[in-house]
C-alpha cells in the first residue's frame, strides 16, 4: 500500500511540476514584455495585468469594459494571442510533461491517458486560479493636447471631471474550455515531435509516417522565430526605440514570424488600421495596414508588402530554403524503406495542418469606441485594429509547398545514411541495384 501511495505521489508531482514550469515560464515572459511596453508606470494593477496577458496566451477569453458615466459610452474588444509567452509555455511544458517517460519504450494506453489526465486537472485548476486575478479596473486620461479637434478638447476636459475608467474581466466558462483545448494540443503536439516519447503499442506503427514530419515543422516554426529574434535584436540595437523592440520581442514575435512564413509560401491575410493607436508591430505591416482598398480592407501579401518595402522579397527564397531545409530534416529522420511519394505526401499533409493550426492564432480584432451623449465616436479618441488570416487559401499553398519541398528533400536524403538502411559486403550484382542481404559467416567453433 505504502508502495502505490509513493508512486501516485511522484505522478502527481511530476503533473504539478509541469503545470508550475510552464504557468512560471508565461508569467516571467509576460511581465518581461509588459515591462518594455511600458505597463509598470500604469497606475496600479501590474500583477492583474500579466495575469490577464497569460490568461490570453493560454487560450482564455479576456472581456475589455469602460466607464464614463452618463455623458459618454464606451465600446472596447480586443481578441488576440501574444504568442511568444503562449511559445515559451507550450514547450516548458511539453518538455517538462515528457520528461519522466523517457526511459520507457511502450505505455500503456491506461497509463498515458492517466498522465494526460493528471495534467490536465491541474492545468485547469491554475487557470482558474489565474483567471481570478485578470481583473482590474484603472482610470484613464482624456485630457485634450495638440493635434486633437476643438470638439475633442471639450468633451475631453467634460471626461475628466467624471473619472472614466477602463477595465478588464476574465470570462471564466469560455477561459477554461479554451484552455482545455489549448492543454490538450499542446500534450498532443509534445507527444507526436518527440522520438523518445513511448506510446501504446497499438500506435507505435503510426509513428514512422507521423513523428518525423511533427519534428520537421515544429522546426520550422521556431526557425522563423528564431530568425525574427535575431532581426529584431539588431533592429533594437541599430535603428533606437529598444524598448518598444524588446516588447514585441517578448509578446508578440511568432505573430510576425508567422505570419512572414504565410505570406513567403502565397498566403495572405487582410485587415485595416484606423485611429490614433495600435498594436506593436513592424512598420511595413502597420503601412499597408493603413491604406485600405475600396472595401475598406487591405490584403497583406507579398504583393502590397514589397509595393511599401522591396526588400519583402525576401520572404520567398527564405520560404523556399526553410521549408525545403525542414523537408530533408523529416526525410533523414524517417525509415529508409519509406517511398518518396509518402515522404511528400507525409510533408505536405504535415505543413498544411500546421499552417491550420498557426494562422488562426495570429488573428487580431482591437477596438475602442468612445460616445459622446450618444451621437457619434470621436475619431482622436478611438481606433480600430483588425488582421485576420486567409486560412484556408494558406493552407492551399502550404499542401503544395509541402507536397514539392518532401520530393525534393526525399531526393537529397536518399543520399545520407538513415535508420533501417544495412550495411553489407556484397556486390550489387549479387544483390541487386537497391537490395540490401546479410550473408552469415561462419559460426566461431566451440572449444
Amino acid at each position: 500500500m505504502g508502495r502505490v501511495s509513493s508512486h501516485l505521489v511522484r505522478q502527481w508531482g511530476e503533473a504539478l511540476a509541469a503545470v508550475v514550469a510552464g504557468f512560471l515560464a508565461m508569467a516571467v515572459t509576460a511581465a518581461l514584455g509588459l515591462w518594455a511596453a511600458g505597463a509598470a508606470d500604469l497606475p496600479g494593477g501590474f500583477p492583474n495585468i500579466v495575469a490577464a496577458v497569460v490568461v490570453m496566451a493560454a487560450g482564455g477569453q479576456v472581456d475589455l469594459s469602460g466607464d464614463a458615466g452618463a455623458l459618454a459610452g464606451t465600446n472596447a474588444e480586443l481578441t488576440a494571442m501574444p504568442l511568444t509567452v503562449t511559445l515559451v509555455g507550450a514547450l516548458v511544458t511539453g518538455i517538462c510533461f515528457l520528461r519522466p517517460m523517457r526511459h520507457h519504450a511502450v505505455a500503456r494506453t491506461r497509463d498515458l491517458l492517466a498522465r494526460l489526465a493528471r495534467t490536465v486537472v491541474l492545468w485547469l485548476a491554475a487557470l482558474a486560479g489565474i483567471s481570478a486575478l485578470a481583473q482590474y479596473d484603472f482610470r484613464i486620461s482624456i485630457g485634450g493636447g495638440e493635434g486633437q479637434d476643438t470638439l475633442s478638447d471639450l468633451f475631453g476636459e467634460l471626461l475628466e471631471a467624471v473619472n472614466p475608467t477602463v477595465g478588464f474581466r476574465t470570462d471564466v466558462g469560455l477561459t477554461l474550455l479554451y484552455g482545455l483545448l489549448w492543454i490538450l494540443g499542446v500534450l498532443l503536439i509534445a507527444l507526436l515531435v518527440s522520438r523518445r516519447a513511448p506510446l501504446p503499442a497499438r500506435l507505435v506503427r503510426y509513428q514512422e509516417p507521423v513523428r518525423p514530419a511533427a519534428f520537421a515543422m515544429l522546426l520550422l516554426l521556431l526557425a522563423y522565430v528564431l530568425i525574427a529574434l535575431v532581426i529584431g535584436v539588431v533592429v533594437a540595437a541599430t535603428k533606437g526605440h529598444p524598448a518598444e523592440t524588446l516588447a514585441v520581442v517578448l509578446l508578440g514575435l511568432p505573430n510576425v514570424s508567422w505570419l512572414g512564413l504565410g505570406v513567403g509560401i502565397g498566403g495572405s491575410w487582410e485587415g485595416r488600421v484606423e485611429g490614433p493607436f495600435g498594436l506593436p508591430m513592424p512598420q511595413i505591416l502597420d503601412a499597408v495596414l493603413r491604406d485600405p482598398g475600396a472595401s475598406g480592407f487591405s490584403t497583406v501579401d507579398l504583393s502590397s508588402l514589397s509595393s511599401h518595402d522591396s526588400r519583402a522579397w525576401w520572404l520567398l527564397p527564405m520560404a523556399a530554403v526553410l521549408v525545403l531545409g525542414a523537408a530533408f530534416v523529416a526525410a533523414v529522420r524517417s525509415p529508409a524503406r519509406i517511398r518518396l511519394w509518402q515522404h511528400a505526401l507525409h510533408l505536405g499533409v504535415a505543413f498544411a495542418l500546421a499552417i491550420l493550426v498557426v494562422a488562426p492564432v495570429t488573428l487580431v480584432e482591437a477596438r475602442m469606441g468612445l460616445s459622446i451623449l450618444g451621437i457619434g465616436e470621436l475619431e482622436s479618441l478611438g481606433g480600430e485594429v483588425l488582421l485576420r488570416p486567409h486560412v484556408w487559401k494558406t493552407a492551399g499553398f502550404a499542401l503544395l509547398w509541402g507536397l514539392a519541398a518532401g520530393l525534393i528533400g526525399g531526393l537529397l536524403a536518399s543520399r545520407v545514411h538513415r535508420r533501417g538502411e544495412i550495411e553489407t559486403g556484397l556486390d550489387q550484382d549479387e544483390t541487386g541495384p537497391g537490395k540490401a542481404a546479410a550473408r552469415p559467416g561462419p559460426r566461431p567453433e566451440r572449444p
